[in-house]
Formats: C-alpha cells, structure tokens, sequence
C-alpha cells in the first residue's frame, strides 16, 4: 500500500480545532492517515508555506436536472462567447473547443472541471424534482470529478397536498416524505415557496407564511411544520432545505423569519436568505433587511442558513419558483424566458438577468448579502453560496472570498455601487474580516456537518483525501482561484489550476426507515394521475450506479434513534 506524504503545509481544519498549524498529511488508499513510525513514503509533496484545506463543498448549487439544461439552452450566447472553450491561440486554451461550456451555466464537464481546478471536491443540487430524478442524477453522473448529491423537491407535489388538506395521519406522511426520499436517491428535502408553486396554477399570484391556498385550504406554514417535523423523525441529518415564500418581494423580512418560527424548533435551513431579506422602507420601499435576519439567526440556534449572494454581471435565474419567475419574466436581459412544468410535481422558470452596479435595487442586494455573512456571529451556522446561477455563477467564489476576507478591498468595491444604496447600507461602518479559519468553516466543515458527511470537509485520520492546498497569498481572490495542488481521494486532479485528471465522483444519498404500506398509497395515485408506472418510479442501487457513470455509492447514514 502506497502512502503519500504532504509536507510542511499550514492547515485549517475546523472540525478538528486546528487554526494555522504546521502539520504533515500522510494518505494511504484515498484516506487520510496517522502515519506509523518507520512506514515508508512512496510519494511526497511540499507544501511549506502554503495553506492546507480539505475540499471545498458547495451544498446548494443547480449543477443537474431540468431547469439546469433549460439554462444551458436558453443562452447559446454564453456559450459561444467563453473564452476558455476558444481560445484565440488553442495551445494556451485549457478546454479544447469543448461541447461543454459557458460562464453563467457551464455544461457538466465544464462544471467538474471548474469546481475542481479552484479546489471544490463536491456540489449538491437543491432542486431535484422527484419526477425528473433520473434525469438530474445523469447530469449530475456526467459532471466530471465532483462528489454530489441533491435535495427532493416537496410540498408543492398534489399527493402530499392532498394528504395534508385531508388532514391525514402525520405517520402516513412521514412515511410519503421517507418515501420519495428513498425512491428519488436523494440525499435531503427541498422546499421552494410553499404550497406557491401549486397555488400558482390555481391562478393565486401570492402566498404569505399564514395566508390558504385557494384550492386546498393549508398555510405554507403546514407545510412546513409537517416537513420539518417528518425529518427529524426520519432522523434525515440535513435539515429540511426551505426557499421561503416572497422571494426578492420587498417587504419580506417579517415571513422570512415566520418561516424560521414554523420549524418551532426543530432543524430548518434557509436557503439564498440574501433574496428573502428585503425592508420596504426609505424613498424607494426597498432597504436592507440583514441586521434583523442576522438577529433572527443569531437567536435561533435551530436554524442554519447560506446566503446566496449576488456577484454583478451577466447570470441567469433558474428556480423551481414558477410564481416569482412568472413576476421577474419582464426583468429578463436577455428578453427570453421560459416556465416549465411536470406531472403537477413541480415546476421550474428561467429567466436571464444581469446584475449592475449603478441599479439601487442590485448594489443593495450585493451589500445585504455581504451584511448578513458579517452580522451572523456562528460561522458554522452560515455557507457559503450565490445559489449558483441565480446570484452569480459558482466561479465567482475566489472573488466573494476576498469581499469577507479584506475590508479594504470591500469598501473600495463599495464606493463604485450606486451612491444611494451606499448611503442606505450599514455595510461600510462593519469592521468584521474573515479568518481563513472562518473560510474553512463556511466553505467545507460547516457544510459537511450540516449534510451528515462525517468522513468530508476535514483532514482528520479516516477522512477521504479530498485536500486543496493553496499558495498563501495577501490578494485572497488569486490565492483563492488555482490551489497549488488539489487532490481527490487521494489522486492528484489538479496542480496551479490545470487538470491532470478527471476521475468519476460518487453519489451521497440518505437511505430513512419508513413503513413501506404507504406504496399501496402511491400507487394508486400514480395509476390515476402519472404518466410514469409506479413500477418504474423508483430508482435501485444498481441503477444509481449507472446513472452515475460507475461513481461510488456514497451512503448518508441517517441519525441512530436519539441521536443528533
């Protein structure tokens, strides 16, 4: 067996309570070890002077499924403009006039080799519709590299509405929640607007956290005490994933933090909580809501968030929020947008955009964004994310790190925004910069504690060797964007930001006890209401394998019986 040895490095290892120490790696078998004495060294690398990272996990990213592809086809444009697929001269191009491209939503194998050559060694989908499962887990197989996972949309679905207007046992939900989780290899639960998406097709253009849908009569908050409620009884690790009601609708502060409340204390994350942190107040009715979001969070121990910030230029929107979709149509630049939906499980809406600068509304959600990672004192309780491509495309992350990181480098950025949401913004009177500990933290060791990924997102021994190792540099964004060498699973990928290998990544999901009797339930909606047999819904062991081009089964186990 051949160990590896990385010597000399600087880590930051938050799991482990290690801040800044030197320290050697020894890797045996894709696994971190403790070396033993007189153990040979077959291969060495020296990473004196640099700082040493496990890989970066991204755990909200639209990497896979239907509205993904949407995207990619929506904006050929992007496509046929990125410089990395063709080169001027091609000897000095890294993408070879690849198929796969694009800046705002990079194809798969762009999206893997991306993710690797800055150091992310894993990315999870948010948004996987169960309908469509089969389709993202392919999309996400054909990502190169990347470990990845996704979250099974729910609550929007007829059946489980259906359950829930019919006040049915909580048991027998649950075991649908469990259900779907198990058949769609999912590896948590999302839910986007609840109960909006479905009241949208009832013709009801808003739904607030107390306000009845007009067909079915529940409350978003139904919804979410029933979902949050079944995960933990299911033991599931990551909380239940919630995009609140009101996205970007000014004015939302008050249901974003209904919405924390609903969990009445059981786990709940929220996600992009940049877009859902919107005061109506000033000449405008558009302000900053951070500071009371922040509050919320910081007294809330049972809530987690990631932020979504925003990155200016050009992106494109895609969410399972049909009903804001629908509302942000107009905004589209390019003017072209579309709305989708499958067997009433869903939806999905597209929408190009492009975000400036010298807008108010845009220059105060980058500077919200920024407010409430500052403002929120847990870094374990806050991830980074743009909600890739919505705030901006995941590439943007070296940049975003600099922001929290060098106070100066964000007030001179702050200083080319519009003056008024400068002058609207507490964001320059914040001293707070960012350690690399409190990078390590928002970017690998919170996400994998909050996705129940014990052996990810740290150096201890038995962890995979998912390691970036990063040239230390004062200008954060450089240092940031080609690592000196990333491994994965202990094979060099990447070294200074070029690929030297493209190995398949594994597949985390989450395997709840449930009483199966709930199939009988199942299909009998499905025989009177799906075009799919129920026969052929769920998805196997054997065939998640194949939809992952041979990747690893990477099993979440979920907590023991009075566990946390």
């Amino acid at each position: 067996m051949s160990v590896t040895r990385l010597e000399g490095g600087t880590l930051y290892d938050p799991a482990n309570g290690i801040d800044g120490e030197k320290r050697d790696i020894h890797i045996r078998d894709g696994r971190i070890v403790d070396h033993a004495h007189g153990e040979g060294i077959d291969q060495e690398f020296d990473a004196n002077g640099m700082v040493v990272m496990a890989g970066g996990i991204d755990l909200h990213s639209h990497i896979g499924g239907g509205k993904t592809n949407l995207s990619r086809l929506l904006l050929p444009e992007d496509h046929r403009d990125d410089p990395r697929a063709v080169p001027d001269r091609p000897h000095e191009g890294r993408y070879m006039r690849l198929p796969s491209c694009g800046v705002c939503a990079p194809g798969t194998l762009a999206a893997g080799y991306r993710y690797a050559e800055m150091g992310y060694t894993a990315a999870f989908e948010p948004a996987m519709i169960a309908s469509n499962a089969r389709h993202a887990h392919l999309e996400m197989g054909d990502t190169p590299i990347i470990d990845h996972g996704a979250y099974v949309m729910m609550g929007n679905d007829e059946l489980f509405l259906q359950m829930l207007a019919a006040n049915e046992d909580f048991e027998r939900v649950r075991d649908y929640v469990g259900w779907t989780i198990d058949s769609s290899k999912a590896l948590g639960v999302k839910v986007v607007n609840p109960g909006g998406i479905s009241a949208f097709k009832f013709n009801q253009r808003s739904l607030d956290v107390d306000e009845r849908h007009v067909h079915y009569g529940i409350t978003p908050r139904d919804v979410l005490k029933t979902l949050t409620r079944a995960l933990t009884d299911l033991r599931v690790p990551h909380p239940l994933h919630v995009h609140a009601s009101n996205l970007g609708v000014p004015g939302n502060i008050e249901s974003t933090i209904r919405t924390m409340d609903a969990a009445e204390g059981l786990p709940i994350h929220l996600t992009h909580i940049q877009f859902h942190s919107y005061g109506a107040e000033g000449p405008r009715k558009f302000s900053s809501g951070a500071r009371a979001i922040a509050e919320a969070v910081n007294a809330r121990p049972n809530v987690t968030i990631d932020v979504g910030q925003i990155i200016f230029g050009q992106t494109v929107t895609a969410s399972g929020d049909t009903m804001m979709q629908f509302k942000n149509a107009p905004m589209a630049k390019p003017r072209k947008w579309v709305l989708g939906d499958i067997e009433c499980d869903a939806g999905c809406g597209v929408v190009p955009f492009k975000y400036r600068e010298q807008s108010f509304v845009n220059a105060l959600q980058w500077i919200i964004g920024l407010e409430i990672f500052l403002l929120v004192d847990d870094p374990w309780r806050v991830s980074m994310t743009t909600d890739h491509p919505n705030g901006a495309p995941f590439t943007s992350y070296p940049h975003l790190i600099r922001l929290l990181m060098d106070k100066s480098f964000r007030d001179a950025q702050l200083d080319t925004l519009h003056a008024d949401a400068k002058t609207a913004s507490a964001l320059a009177e914040i001293t707070r910069e960012f350690s690399l500990y409190d990078i390590a933290i928002i970017t690998r060791a919170g996400p994998a504690k909050l996705l129940g990924l014990k052996d990810r997102g740290h150096l201890g021994a038995g962890a995979a060797a998912d390691i970036a190792v990063y040239r230390d540099d004062a200008d954060r964004e450089r240092m940031f964007t080609s690592p000196a060498y990333v491994f994965k699973d202990g094979e060099l990928i990447a070294r200074d930001g070029t690929l030297l290998a493209t190995p398949t990544g594994g597949i985390h999901f989450v395997s709840p006890e449930y009483d199966r009797a709930i199939e009988t339930r199942v299909r009998d909606f499905a025989r009177k209401n799906l075009a799919t047999r129920f026969e052929n819904i769920a998805i196997g062991d054997d065939e998640i394998c194949a939809c992952c081009n041979g990747g690893r089964l990477l099993p979440v186990a979920c907590f023991a019986a009075g566990g946390s």
